[in-house]
């Protein structure tokens, strides 16, 4: 898994001319941490080299599902539009949405597995109605979001992206990510100046580059970052001048930007000179000491899916003090009310999770195997056995044992 992510990183960054020398377990392997990574079909269109047959068909056949998704999303956000300037309501399309629409991406190079909107509290209420109007109904919630799905059969595919996957919608009314204890929100600088109806963008590039950091700063902290975070994040340092870096880092609000040093010194890593060497100085200049020193020796697959075993205790680095760091373990031991629905949620909603040996097992058998050995995470797991099984490298018996 590292030695794949790893080489793949630099692939997708500088493409070379020579294939890796692999064998039929690291291709196998490649499938699934490209998928893991979010950039199988930019892969498709990027490489210099086509690798075995199985793997170029593996890329290609990922490129046609993204750009058929694409085109479907593109419907469904013409839609929203026009239903919201009916409805009186501003919208704002975040992320994928807004990398497209500045041709950061040609149409199936970026994967989206759903449409995420921004709505202010007070329209909260009537966005809902909107969706259900466009044949959308609520599956479920968390603190950060309502996720609705369109009615009727559903395709399940569980291994990278798919045309006939539903297209989910999940709808925000805030922008915030725990980091583990601390709260960093963004939500203000979000929203759009004007109030007209319809669908918006950012109010900014700065703004998109702040929500883009700060969302693959909450996956690093959780080690689920994907590959195709940092290119979208090196991809649109070249529109900002430094004047709006400025605004990236010290913002609108009362404290800066300290959560930004680490996706930039990644995104940095990879793609050499995407980032401006004065914006990473500014940047690590407001981390704290010890998330600067332990972010600057992280690898993609220190930090990311690829990193096979579950943590107890995943970025506990990012705490800022002894205090935040007790309660951050007290609330991995004890943990609220709030936090096991969410994990119950997951359990119930994400592929990967459903019905597993680990899902299945009580809290206090996990403490008792966290301990003991290491355990290897579902949502690691779930996609290297479906490659496996796509490509048969390995028995049947040891995919259908979890092995």
């Amino acid at each position: 898994m590292r030695e794949t992510t790893e080489a793949l990183a630099l692939e997708c960054a500088c493409p070379t001319a020579q294939a890796p020398a692999w064998s039929e377990l690291h291709w196998c392997i490649a499938q699934a941490v490209a998928a893991i990574q979010g950039v199988s079909p930019l892969l498709s269109r990027r490489l210099r080299w086509q690798g075995p047959r199985v793997w170029r068909e593996f890329l290609d056949e990922q490129w046609r599902h993204t750009l058929h998704r694409h085109q479907g999303i593109n419907a469904l956000i013409a839609r929203i539009d026009a239903a919201a300037q009916d409805a009186r309501l501003s919208v704002v399309a975040l992320k994928g949405a807004a990398l497209h629409d500045l041709d950061i991406y040609a149409p199936g190079e970026r994967p989206m597995a759903d449409l995420d909107l921004l709505v202010t509290e007070p329209d909260l209420a009537a966005s809902v109605t909107l969706l259900e109007t466009l044949g959308y109904r609520q599956s479920y919630r968390t603190r950060r979001e309502r996720t609705f799905e369109p009615q009727g059969p559903k395709n399940t595919a569980q291994f990278g992206e798919h045309a006939g996957n539903a297209i989910k919608i999940e709808l925000h009314t805030r922008i915030a990510e725990r980091l583990p204890v601390r709260e960093a929100s963004i939500t203000e600088l979000l929203l759009p100046e004007s109030t007209t109806p319809g669908l918006h963008r950012y109010r900014s590039t700065a703004a998109l580059m702040t929500h883009l950091l700060l969302h693959a700063a909450g996956n690093i902290r959780a080690r689920a970052l994907r590959l195709i975070q940092l290119n979208d994040i090196a991809a649109l340092s070249s529109r900002l001048s430094m004047e709006e870096w400025g605004r990236v880092l010290d913002g609108e609000r009362d404290d800066r930007a300290w959560w930004a040093f680490p996706p930039l010194a990644l995104s940095a890593r990879y793609y050499s000179g995407a980032i401006p060497a004065q914006v990473l100085a500014r940047a690590r200049a407001a981390c704290p000491r010890l998330l600067r020193t332990l972010c600057e020796r992280q690898q993609l697959s220190d930090v990311s899916l690829s990193y096979l075993w579950i943590q107890f205790c995943p970025g506990i680095e990012w705490c800022q003090s002894v205090s935040e760091a007790l309660q951050f373990l007290q609330n991995r031991v004890f943990p609220s009310r709030e936090m096991r629905a969410e994990i119950r949620q997951c359990e119930a909603t994400q592929l990967w999770a459903m019905n597993t040996p680990w899902s299945r097992t009580s809290r206090p058998r996990r403490m008792a195997r966290w301990l003991v050995s290491r355990c290897p995470r579902d949502a690691t797991m779930a996609p290297v056995r479906a490659a496996w099984a796509r490509s048969g490298t390995v028995p049947e018996r040891a995919v259908d044992s979890g092995q």
